[in-house]
């Protein structure tokens, strides 16, 4: 099983060194110091899971030289979906799946004019995990979890097979046949905590317990709510509960990848995270005051620590 990861931080570094581990051909996609690192040292992972050393490790910044692939796990920025799907081509064939694994909800609707709908498989990451310092990627926690399925809930083939190398990787692969509902669950997790934890710049552990924060929380997570249900999208009643107790479980240092951007000094994802809700609202009628102040509050940070 021949796989590209595009975007080798956090979260495909992670995903990528434990296929590779188990045997499938996985080439990382990469650019810059992380690049050279890994050609010259390997890749290695650092996690409660139990630490990880890929060498060598095949890496390359040219997508063209790796030829079509079996799947593609595409894990670039939200503001690289359309300039990396436009790279990639050579290496999407006629039945290459390419999985997206962005933070927002909408990374599969703007790949389909770049690659075809055939080509796109939308997907969730459930990891959480970060670039320490060139060719090192230390994960928080132990959850390794993967969704993904076709746009249309079948069970087809490729799918079927990426599921069972994923459990032969020890990633935790759900193959779904309600990815759109399966997107929005972490929507409003995702969308949510970046945005309180961006504006606090503090981990999980430091605001779960804070009954303001508690409540800043939940109006984030309804609001998320409401906007997906306008919108068509089937979730559980019970999806501000939920989201609530992954916070109560995570391990305190979770911090959301946003944060971590914002405290670096880096662009962040806002647009396609509050930004995208407070959109979607206007669209729906749905009102989003709480996704809108966090917009707002985070906007001068868009592309990183203002000048």
């Amino acid at each position: 099983m021949r796989i590209a990861v595009v975007g080798a931080g956090g979260v495909g570094g992670g995903y990528g060194a434990a296929l590779a581990h188990a045997g499938a051909d996985v080439t990382f996609i990469a650019r810059g110091a992380h690049l050279a690192a890994m050609r010259k040292d390997g890749l290695r992972i650092e996690s409660a899971r139990g630490n990880t050393h890929l060498r060598p490790t095949q890496a390359t910044d040219d997508p063209a030289a790796v030829g079509p692939v079996d799947y593609v796990l595409f894990c670039v920025k939200l503001w690289d979906v359309e300039s990396a799907g436009a790279a990639i081509k050579p290496m999407v064939g006629p039945d290459t799946a390419v999985i997206t694994l962005q933070n927002g909800v909408d990374a599969h609707e703007r790949l389909i004019p770049i690659l075809g709908a055939r080509a796109v498989m939308p997907g969730v990451a459930n990891i959480s995990a970060t670039i320490a310092e060139p060719g090192l990627i230390r994960q928080t926690g132990t959850v390794m979890r993967m969704v993904f399925g076709e746009p249309d809930g079948s069970r087809s083939p490729r799918a079927v097979a990426f599921a069972e190398m994923c459990k032969k990787a020890g990633i935790d692969g759900v193959l779904s046949e309600a990815i759109m509902t399966d997107l929005w669950i972490k929507f409003v997790l995702l969308a949510s905590n970046a945005g309180v934890m961006a504006l606090t710049r503090l981990p999980v552990g430091k605001l779960r317990d804070d009954p303001d924060v508690t409540a800043l929380f939940g109006a984030a997570y309804a609001e998320v709510a409401a906007v997906g249900r306008a919108a068509g999208i089937t979730l559980p009643a019970d999806i501000v509960e939920r989201t609530f107790a992954f916070n109560r479980n995570a391990p305190p240092a979770l911090m959301a990848s946003m944060a971590v951007d914002l405290l670096r000094g880096n662009r962040i994802e806002l647009p396609w995270l509050s930004g995208k809700v407070v959109e979607l609202g206007r669209r729906h009628n749905v009102p989003t005051p709480t996704h809108a102040l966090m917009y707002a509050a985070l906007k001068p940070y868009v592309m990183g620590t203002p000048a």
